[in-house]
């Protein structure tokens, strides 16, 4: 049967019924083999990307993490968190075959049957914990995103083993494992760049006391310059953990005046981002910045994401040795669950979120 080539739905309702209630995702609508991108995804016009503001000189640091104790690397980590708020590692630990079997499960998760997928939506899913959607926030969303995701929570190997596909779930959990070696090199150097020279058990748990990984699918897009993969926003996160497939198409903001640098991927490299709660607790020396993901015309690509973040019943705000050492505050305490909150209840909007704390 040839591809349909029109939408073939009568109105927006029928889409969001194919797309999100019957679990179909943007997955679903690339394999239809539109011609024209469906209305509900056009963005306005000044959230598409203009290749103008793409400044192909520029990238982000790449640092080779081979020796964790020279001083020196260390330096790169704290300049690229507070000069750029995102940098790549290389020879960080994390082995080339658990990379690369996490993004083959990826693959094996969007590649399921439909209403096996559906089991983990929102709707149906076993727990909150384990959740498959599409966009970002479409209850609140006056255009989508053209992206597909299942999200992961941790609570435990016991809960992750009965909870989490089956397809993914053992390379998810060995990617995560791996990571939280480097995860913990990196906040210690962080840490002692502003100064905090030990994490004792209760600032490990704020820093990083829950994480969460996605799996990301942005299916071949038909117009994709009308709309994105993931529009404007800074992360909640402490750090941000991403695995890039060879695809690329990551964008953050520039030094410069609406200014974007695409992060080209790095075989066996991972993306590092300081998160809107490292900026918060670090009273702003750590920025948390902008980033965004090109939808693609010509080919399928994944992603994978850990989210490093502080419990949700944590107080965030100002570390206290930086407010004891004369630094004025410029950031109030806040119920992390609170700002989280927050961030998914309204569309990507930028750095807007990052004024929930504000004093």
């Amino acid at each position: 049967m040839a591809p349909t080539r029109a939408a073939p739905f009568s109105d927006s309702s029928a889409l969001i019924d194919f797309v999100i209630n019957r679990g179909n995702g943007v997955k679903g609508l690339s394999e239809l083999g539109l011609e024209t991108l469906p209305e509900q995804y056009i963005q306005p016009l000044e959230e598409r990307m203009c290749m103008t503001n793409i400044v192909p000189e520029e990238s982000i640091p790449v640092i080779d993490m081979s020796n964790w104790e020279d001083p020196e690397v260390a330096k790169l980590i704290c300049n690229a968190a507070s000069e750029w708020g995102f940098f790549q590692i290389i020879n960080h630990g994390v082995p080339v075959e658990v990379l690369e079997n996490v993004k083959d499960a990826t693959y094996r998760f969007f590649n399921l049957p439909v209403e096996v997928k559906n089991m983990y939506s929102k709707e149906h899913s076993p727990s909150k914990n384990v959740k498959f959607g599409t966009s970002f926030a479409p209850h609140a969303e006056k255009a989508l995103e053209w992206k597909d995701y299942l999200s992961l929570f941790y609570v435990s190997d016991e809960e992750a083993f009965a909870l989490w596909p089956y397809v993914c779930r053992e390379q998810v959990l060995e990617y995560m494992k791996k990571s939280k070696v480097v995860i913990k090199q990196l906040l210690k150097v962080l840490m002692k760049g502003l100064n905090v020279n030990e994490i004792d058990e209760a600032k490990e748990s704020m820093l990083m006391g829950s994480m969460r990984t996605n799996l990301n699918y942005y299916p071949i897009c038909p117009n994709p310059e009308l709309t994105v993969g993931i529009g404007r926003h800074s992360d909640v996160s402490t750090l941000t953990i991403l695995l890039q497939d060879e695809i690329g198409g990551l964008f953050v903001r520039g030094n410069k005046k609406d200014s974007w640098i695409h992060i080209p991927p790095i075989k066996g490299s991972l993306v590092i981002n300081v998160g809107d709660a490292l900026q918060i607790m670090s009273n702003g020396r750590y920025k948390s910045v902008e980033h965004r993901v090109f939808a693609n015309g010509t080919t399928n690509r994944i992603s994978v994401s850990i989210f490093v973040n502080p419990r949700p019943t944590d107080m965030i705000g100002p570390l206290t040795e930086l407010v004891a050492s004369g630094e004025e505050p410029i950031y109030k305490q806040i119920l992390y669950s609170d700002y989280v909150k927050h961030f998914f209840h309204k569309p990507h909007d930028g750095k807007k979120t990052i004024e929930f704390a504000e004093i």
